[in-house]
């Protein structure tokens, strides 16, 4: 009897070791990818930037203070969105944890 329950134990202990490789891999990918969100956003930025520059050079007649406030809000909203995954990140972690 005590063999048995020690193999139960062992099986139970390789179980959660392979929950836990799964859910390391799955950590790794959302890190990847909030990584690549960053690049993203960072791009995203430049490119706005970019054709802020641009506008204001070509047509003085487009309200600048409107591109501008659109670019903003749009940047804000990419960095809500990178703020919210890196929260599920954190709360997947901590729902592991515990």
């Amino acid at each position: 009897q005590n063999e048995k329950e020690l193999q139960d134990v062992v099986k139970r202990q390789e179980e959660k070791m392979l929950q836990l490789i799964d859910k390391s891999a799955e950590v790794m990918r959302l890190n990847e990818e909030v990584s690549q969100l960053k690049r993203s956003l960072q791009r995203a930025e430049t490119e706005a930037k970019v054709l802020w520059e641009e506008t204001r050079r070509q047509e003085p007649k487009v309200d600048a203070i409107y591109i501008q406030e659109r670019v903003l809000l749009r940047q804000e909203v990419d960095k809500l969105r990178l703020l919210l995954l890196e929260k599920e990140d954190e709360n997947l972690l901590l729902s592991d944890k515990y």
